[in-house]
């Protein structure tokens, strides 16, 4: 589909056209988590046309994708990111979610800001270095794959497997997630928070309520302990990322209202710092509970850890990116490590700094999810900036 709508209003540059034609393409891949539907096979075409070296493999239903291409010795940066998505139904949308159709100078369907739209600003942006007659120094990796909004067992994660039995240590990795809230570049992720989530099943005597002298009320216990967790003080929380703990349920299979309960669930999340391990803030809550231990059981679930990227005094990631911003914006971004989790934590490690960056993040997950054309083309050219930056005039 021609941008026809666009280009009465904007005279684009065909790589302009280009990159909203290649989001286009994306969308209509139906790539619903862990399937790729196609989305990575052309990915990979696409690469293999720039001269990148690609290796797809499958796990579990899951496919990865890792090329490279590598100039003269230099850096070693990575583009991450996934072309899985949530489910969408056609109820509630302008147009069908999987058919990328222009719409008031936007391109609507599921994917298009999370994270189809980095995808095709990340390959234009690519196009570009490697076209380049300048010298270029450094190695480009782009890992991609289709398990990042499920459980991401067989995603990322693998691919960090595959490389570390290749040697491979990256000096940085950009992870094109939509970081951006009010205008594209106003925000970057120099890290996320680690989540913890946690089952605790509180054990009670049962009886009448008449009788209570005779029970032990599982829901009486389950409140204190549930006061007993929103009571937390972080004590190694840092200024940037802050710890918070929300109780999400307190369920009780009771159906009658004249027995007190033997049993009650509750289900808690954190959110923590990067002062934090999980195994700190387990340490923490175990120790504050520790008073109720004799009454309930805990089984902790599905761990992530943080990761953070700070300024360093060689080599900057997030230098590089500040100045890509700036240089396109005439604004720095600011700093955040807020939002859920995301694969970012997997390539993150004291040598390999990692940051997110990507569209703006307003319509994710929602029904009539788009970008904007004007920043899909924003996000492309601080990418270009960037990889000029880190492989031409490092």
């Amino acid at each position: 589909m021609f941008l026809e709508a666009f280009e009465k209003k904007s005279k684009t540059t065909d790589i302009q056209k280009e990159v909203a034609e290649h989001l286009q393409t994306l969308i209509r891949f139906e790539s619903v988590t862990p399937n790729q539907a196609g989305a990575i096979d052309w990915l990979a075409d696409k690469l293999v046309d720039l001269g990148l070296s690609c290796e797809q493999f499958t796990i579990n239903g899951v496919t990865n994708l890792i090329a490279c291409i590598k100039f003269k010795e230099g850096p070693c940066v990575a583009f991450s990111g996934h072309i899985d998505v949530v489910p969408a139904t056609s109820s509630g949308w302008l147009s069908p979610p999987f058919e990328g159709r222009v719409r008031n100078d936007a391109i609507y369907g599921r994917g298009a800001a999370d994270m189809k739209g980095g995808v095709a600003a990340m390959l234009s942006a690519t196009k570009k270095l490697i076209n380049s007659e300048s010298a270029k120094a450094g190695t480009l990796y782009w890992l991609i794959t289709s398990d990042e909004e499920g459980e991401a067992e067989f995603g990322s994660q693998e691919i960090v497997n595959k490389l570390a039995k290749q040697g491979v240590v990256l000096d940085g990795c950009i992870v094109g997630e939509p970081s951006s809230v009010a205008q594209v570049g106003d925000t970057v992720k120099n890290g996320r928070r680690g989540a913890l989530s946690a089952r605790i099943l509180v054990t009670g005597k049962a009886g009448h309520v008449a009788y209570p002298q005779n029970t032990l009320n599982a829901a009486h216990i389950a409140a204190k302990i549930v006061n007993s967790l929103s009571d937390q003080i972080w004590l190694l929380d840092v200024t940037s990322s802050k710890t918070t703990l929300q109780v999400t349920g307190i369920n009780i299979n009771n159906v009658v209202d004249n027995l007190v309960p033997s049993h009650c669930e509750i289900t808690f999340n954190v959110r923590y710092s990067h002062g934090y391990s999980s195994a700190a803030v387990k340490t923490q809550l175990m120790n504050t509970l520790n008073k109720f231990a004799e009454h309930f059981t805990i089984e902790w679930e599905r761990p992530c850890e943080p990761y953070y990227t700070s300024h360093n005094t060689g080599w900057s990631l997030l230098t590089h990116i500040e100045q890509a911003i700036y240089k396109n914006t005439s604004s720095y971004p600011l700093l955040s490590t807020n939002g859920g989790t995301s694969d970012g934590r997997f390539f993150a490690s004291p040598h390999t700094q990692v940051i997110e960056c990507g569209v703006r993040n307003n319509t994710i997950h929602q029904a009539n999810e788009h970008v904007s054309i004007s920043d899909l083309l924003k996000i492309e050219a601080i990418y270009t900036t960037l990889l000029e930056q880190i492989f031409i005039n490092n």
